[in-house]
């Protein structure tokens, strides 16, 4: 098993493997990008008060939304390049090479959808929330938040996102198992 997870490859599949977490890093930053410009507009203060400060390091002096841009790419881009890392290891240790960019393309795809899908989810859970906010009025108090609604609204986004994405990297892991099982079942002579 352990083998799957951490393969002997040689050059040229650590370059195909390199070239396909970059193209996943730079897929998930720029849905980081967009991700965060949709949130900005729901709450300017969530970034302000709260993701500026995380991501002080990467102050430039930016206008706010090409800051929070930037922010969107910086907390995205790792989670496309590790997912495409450990997908195509995977897909390479099981000898699946024929299509190898088109396989990872496709799981790229189940991944976001599922990080969409999340987003989306927070989005409902912070639209209908039943407006008792007690559990974050310290947290707001103290980052000097005034619409706290908005705010939880996009914490709800953000943290569902990561969820979807995450469920959806195990689901396509899991895909990607069963479907070599598939492949490798020999009928019983008894049964055929």
């Amino acid at each position: 098993m352990l083998k799957f997870f951490i393969p002997l490859v040689n050059k040229t599949q650590l370059k195909e493997i390199f070239t396909i977490s970059t193209i996943g890093a730079f897929i998930a930053g720029l849905y980081g990008i967009a991700h965060d410009q949709i949130t900005f507009s729901i709450s300017e203060e969530y970034f302000t008060k709260l993701k500026f400060k995380q991501f002080s390091y990467a102050d430039f002096g930016l206008p706010d939304r090409v800051f929070a841009g930037l922010i969107g790419f910086l907390a995205t881009w790792w989670v496309g390049f590790f997912s495409a890392w450990f997908i195509s290891r995977i897909l390479i240790a099981r000898n699946w090479t024929k299509g190898l960019y088109r396989k990872c393309l496709l799981a790229f795809c189940w991944i976001l959808t599922f990080a969409l899908l999340g987003s989306l989810a927070g989005f409902i859970m912070g639209k209908f929330h039943d407006g008792n906010y007690n559990n974050w009025i310290l947290l707001c108090r103290n980052l000097g938040v005034l619409d706290v609604p908005s705010f939880v609204k996009v914490a709800y986004i953000h943290n569902a996102g990561y969820i979807g994405a995450g469920l959806g990297f195990v689901l396509v892991i899991a895909r990607i198992f069963k479907c070599k099982l598939i492949i490798n079942h020999k009928p019983n002579k008894l049964n055929d």
